[in-house]
């Protein structure tokens, strides 16, 4: 078996784990539309300043975003449209498994109101919880 693919596989569970942080996935959000001075993002974001800097730094030194300095201010943007392209993505799997989760739940509670059990009541709770968690993490 051929272990040539590891170093590969290391290589993306580091990058996905420099996108793991809602700071970092906002600023490239707001990176989007094209670059933008820290106090902007700072003001989008309503973080610390510290915190923004330690999130600007994580994704300067990965490569994924640029910083250039024009007197006292730092503009950052996108180093390339694959970073754009990569968030669109994320956007459609992401809706397509909470719509998956949101159809679920649907199902439990017809489940529920045709059987009226008390399993079926705590199955209903138990997905809504989820399901609700899921929705407030996807709006962030």
């Amino acid at each position: 078996m051929n272990g040539a693919w590891v170093p590969l596989c290391q290589a993306k569970a580091e990058f996905f784990r420099m996108l793991g942080h809602p700071v970092r996935i906002r600023v490239l959000e707001l990176l989007q539309d094209g670059p933008l001075p820290v106090r902007s993002l700072l003001s989008a974001i309503e973080v610390e300043p510290s915190a923004l800097s330690q999130q600007l730094a994580i994704l300067r030194r990965s490569g994924i975003v640029t910083a250039t300095r024009c007197g006292s201010t730092v503009v950052y943007e996108l180093a390339g449209g694959d970073v754009a392209e990569l968030l669109r993505a994320a956007r459609r799997v992401l809706t397509d498994v909470l719509t998956g989760r949101h159809a679920l739940l649907a199902e439990l509670r017809e489940a529920e109101a045709g059987a009226g059990g008390v399993a079926a009541a705590g199955s209903v709770a138990a997905a809504g919880s989820v399901a609700a968690g899921d929705s407030v993490g996807a709006a962030s």
